[in-house]
């Protein structure tokens, strides 16, 4: 395939090293690109809205760089990626406004970025339906604002694998070689094991071809992102090894199990199915979760035919190994998992859909785009319908912390201060103490430290609503809060200090 008035082919005789390039493209794709760009930020800020307050998990990330509260226990999953991303703004200031609206225009621009490293090998026209196709799923849009690392895996599998399929096809192509390197650190800096991953079939192809010069930008880019996740296990966690079986105990002990369902159910909104014992949707909601699949193999089909597989086979593969342990080896489900693996699927899926609209004849292409649009349009109403319920949900459960917060500090909880207990991390920051838990997957205090710290700084133990007390805490005054009771240690001694 070659388009504009200067068509490269790299290979003499191989129909697969075709190249996309010239003037044209220039002039004309990098306008779609940044009109898809710019729509996908735009979208965020008006359907997510920038004044959503922080999650459960952002406020682990932001709590790291911030300045509004003590930093988060950091389980042994977590990397420091987020925390870097967010700085810049969380280093300095408390908006959360701000911080929304910086995350929705740094990741805006990141999808035009990633997309034009494709730029020499699909038409302009497949990469900006792709990028729209992926930009309009409501987990993309729900999840561009926020501190959370998912999408910027994706980001750099985008990146990492389009460089990586242009130096395979074209050897003097340095900046594609560079290109490979940056995806990789990026993906590495925000979740390793998932960088791992996502490049499995690049480290085969590289094995297999002997394309060491790759290899090399693809290892340095994996060590140069994943390497302060090494060091921060031998310091904080006993080793590697340690690490990863912890991370592996806080996810439900990876393994063989079957989450397919689990992530099928909470496409519908839920943005962690952990136990997901919730009904399974209606089928508009996830119906295009099985038509993706055979589009994608539809594209690969085409791209057979035409002589470029390399290009669509090597995304294929990468989205695949992306998804198999979200959907096998983990025994609960989150819609953000699997970013990366619809990020990567997106491009034959574009390619498949404009193929089914201009393989017809003449007579039958008109009804062909009919078709397509009207199916397309029933999709972005349901991601829409969706997305509203998504947003609307979690802002009234941040909403509650913030005025459990409040009141904590009416109750005489300010900083410094100590929440332990039932949603103690979210809380706790939104009123500016430290948080603990004697166990589970955040265990990083025990019960002589509570009543020590409560002798010296306001202590308050949060339980569910009608739930049992921790045993240390059933004498401490009870007070009901929205959503959860919280009991309050004595004041402490008079000249206590933190």
């Amino acid at each position: 395939m070659a388009q504009g008035t200067k068509p490269m082919l790299v290979g003499a005789g191989r129909r697969d090293e075709a190249l996309v390039s010239g003037r044209p493209w220039r002039a004309r794709g990098g306008g779609l690109l940044a009109a898809v760009a710019a729509a996908f930020t735009l979208l965020q800020l008006l359907l997510v809205r920038p004044s959503l307050g922080l999650g459960w998990d952002e406020v682990v990330y932001v709590s790291q760089v911030g300045t509004d509260a003590p930093a988060a226990f950091f389980s042994a999953p977590r990397a420091r990626g987020v925390p870097l991303l967010v700085w810049p703004i969380a280093s300095w200031s408390s908006s959360t406004v701000l911080l929304r609206v910086y995350l929705a225009v740094l990741s805006g621009l990141a999808l035009y970025l990633v997309l034009r490293a494709w730029r020499h090998l699909f038409p302009a026209r497949v990469l900006a339906a792709a990028g729209a196709l992926f930009a309009t799923l409501w987990v993309t849009l729900f999840y561009g604002p926020q501190a959370m690392p998912n999408l910027w895996v994706a980001f750099g599998a985008l990146l990492c694998v389009g460089c990586f399929v242009r130096a395979r096809l074209d050897r003097l192509d340095d900046r594609a070689v560079w290109g490979v390197l940056a995806g990789a650190a990026l993906m590495s800096w925000m979740r390793p094991t998932d960088a791992v991953w996502v490049t499995l079939p690049l480290l085969v192809l590289i094995v297999a071809a002997r394309h060491w010069r790759l290899g090399a930008a693809l290892a340095t880019g994996l060590a140069a992102g994943g390497i302060q996740w090494i060091i921060e296990a031998y310091v904080s966690y006993g080793g590697l090894r340690e690490r990863l079986n912890e991370a592996s105990r806080i996810q439900g002990d990876l393994g063989w199990n079957l989450a397919v369902d689990d992530q099928l159910r909470s496409l519908v909104g839920n943005t962690l199915c952990r136990p997901c014992d919730i009904p399974t949707p209606h089928a508009s909601v996830y119906a295009w979760w099985f038509v993706v699949p055979l589009l994608a193999a539809y594209g690969l089909a085409v791209a057979l035919r035409a002589g470029r597989t390399a290009r669509t086979l090597i995304p294929l593969a990468c989205a695949t190994t992306a998804a198999f342990p979200y959907l096998f080896l983990i025994g609960y489900a989150a819609p953000r998992f699997l970013l990366p693996a619809y990020a990567l699927l997106a491009i034959p899926v574009a390619d498949a859909l404009f193929h089914l609209v201009t393989a017809p004849s003449r007579r039958w292409r008109p009804v062909a785009a009919a078709v397509i649009g009207l199916v397309l349009a029933g999709h972005l109403s349901v991601q829409y319908a969706v997305l509203d319920r998504t947003v609307d949900r979690t802002t009234a459960s941040r909403v509650e912390w913030a005025r459990s917060a409040a009141e904590l500090h009416r109750l005489g909880v300010r900083p410094p201060c100590l929440l332990t207990g039932h949603e103690a991390i979210p809380v706790a920051y939104y009123a500016g103490c430290h948080s603990g838990s004697m166990g589970g997957h955040n265990g990083n205090i025990t019960r002589a430290e509570i009543l020590d710290t409560a002798r010296r700084l306001p202590v308050g133990a949060l339980t569910a609503p009608g739930r049992t007390a921790p045993e240390h805490a059933r004498d401490w005054k009870l007070h009901r809060l929205d959503g959860m009771d919280v009991r309050i240690a004595p004041a402490p001694l008079a000249g206590g200090t933190a």
